[in-house]
């Protein structure tokens, strides 16, 4: 029986020693594949199985993954159509063919693990070369068995931001995608992988992969209709909107905000890829178009409800955010309203975020403020200050119930917004604001 520490902990480990300082973040989790062996003499040893579907278990002290080498083959379409073959048999390097990347199938010794020599890394099929060309590269044919592969190498495109996908592999990906591969993808499984791309540090990079090799269009056609939408220059000088998007995603990263923020980044101008062709490069009323093209993305992914939420919100007001220095209280009160601010303020602050990097991820606007942050977020301290409490009790006082008191809260964080308005400066024109559209 032979153990071998296996896929992302090496890859990781050679990343560091290949940059002149560590880039990327050492692998946390350390995964091992075990030649040679049964489930009963894992058993004996100790270890726990995970699942019934996997040979996979945990060590009794570390709880690392080991797991028995093994073999795949398709059986049906989607994700789940797969059976696995473990024997002891099965070869590390039968194993190791089975992975998706190159830079992902390279394996050392368990005695060598923590302190190995590129002498000691089992390198079948040439992932420190394609480490140190910064190439990402399927391992065999086989990828081409499971869509998921697709997303999974698109997401390390993000992670790897300078890595190139090698031209037989996107040759590879775009026939899988005009055989309609990508069709049978299961919706959690999708999520999660959109889900782990928006998180690295340079999710367009993503997406520019699912759009060269055509899997966006299939996936998120909402997200690829968006490229050659023109928008009007003097608010958007990068003018076409699918780089606007990803400009806002890569800034969102850049301010390392949470997945919600990402995804309302992702979909706040879904609507201008439907604008008719007449009226461009204006986009009246794409806030609406967004919120309902929005809902039908996070129904086909089940998307769930905190980003679906948040990216409502960030879609309906989004315009009306970047304006709002020009708004006076009760306009400010109303806009603070729709967006529930008051009872969901951390929700709130994650507008706010999102708007900012909309607001930044323009051409030549990387590095400007966002006042309205600190604007939006005074009015709102200034409305929570309002003892609802004593109003409400004063108007019961006067045989006052219901909306009646609702609307005397409402006069008095009124009030309360208009005192603080009138201490602060006097409000910037349009053309100093230059607000995007």
């Amino acid at each position: 029986m032979q153990t071998y520490l296996v896929g992302g902990a090496v890859r990781d480990a050679l990343l560091t020693r290949l940059a002149a300082s560590p880039a990327h973040p050492s692998h946390v989790d350390r995964d091992w594949v075990v030649v040679g062996a049964t489930p009963e003499a894992m058993a004996a040893q100790g270890f726990l199985p995970v699942g019934k579907d996997f040979p996979v278990f945990l060590h009794p002290q570390t709880k690392d993954e080991y797991a028995l080498a093994r073999t795949e083959r398709k059986t049906a379409p989607g994700y789940h159509g797969f059976a696995f073959h473990a024997d002891p048999g099965v070869t590390l390097e039968d194993d190791l063919a089975r992975r998706d990347l190159t830079i992902n199938a390279m394996a050392v010794a368990a005695d060598r693990a923590d302190d190995f020599l590129p002498e000691d890394i089992i390198d079948p099929y040439g992932g420190l070369q394609d480490l140190q060309h910064q190439q990402l590269r399927h391992v065999t044919e086989a990828f081409a068995e499971d869509p998921v592969r697709i997303l999974r190498l698109a997401r390390f495109a993000a992670r790897f931001a300078s890595f190139s996908v090698a031209p037989e592999t996107m040759t590879l990906m775009r026939r899988m995608v005009a055989h309609g591969e990508v069709d049978h993808l299961v919706a959690e499984r999708v999520w999660q992988e959109l889900s782990r791309g928006l998180m690295e540090q340079k999710p367009s990079r993503m997406f520019e992969v699912l759009r060269e090799c055509g899997a966006l269009e299939r996936l998120l056609p909402e997200v690829n209709r968006l490229w050659g939408v023109p928008q009007r220059a003097e608010y958007h000088p990068e003018i076409d909107t699918g780089v606007h998007v990803m400009m806002v995603l890569d800034m969102a990263a850049g301010l390392g905000s949470s997945l919600p923020v990402r995804f309302a980044c992702l979909c706040h101008d879904l609507g201008k890829g439907t604008t008719p062709a007449d009226v461009l490069p204006r986009h009246i009323g794409h806030e609406v178009r967004s919120v309902d093209l929005l809902h039908d993305v996070s129904d086909r992914w089940r998307v769930p409800r905190e980003c679906r939420e948040l990216a409502e919100v960030v879609a309906r007001e989004h315009g009306n955010i970047h304006r709002s220095e020009a708004l006076h209280a009760a306009p400010l009160l109303r806009l603070l309203e729709r967006c529930d601010a008051i009872r969901r303020q951390q929700r709130f602050e994650w507008v706010l975020q999102a708007c900012e990097c909309d607001a930044r991820g323009r051409l030549g606007h990387e590095d400007k403020p966002y006042p309205q942050t600190a604007r939006l977020m005074s009015v709102l301290e200034a409305a929570l200050g309002v003892e609802t409490a004593a109003v409400a009790s004063q108007a019961a006082r006067k045989g006052l119930a219901g909306p009646q008191i609702a609307n005397l809260i409402h006069a008095a964080r009124s009030k309360a917004v208009q005192a603080l308005l009138q201490t602060q400066e006097t409000l910037p024109t349009k053309a100093e604001r230059n607000e995007p559209r």
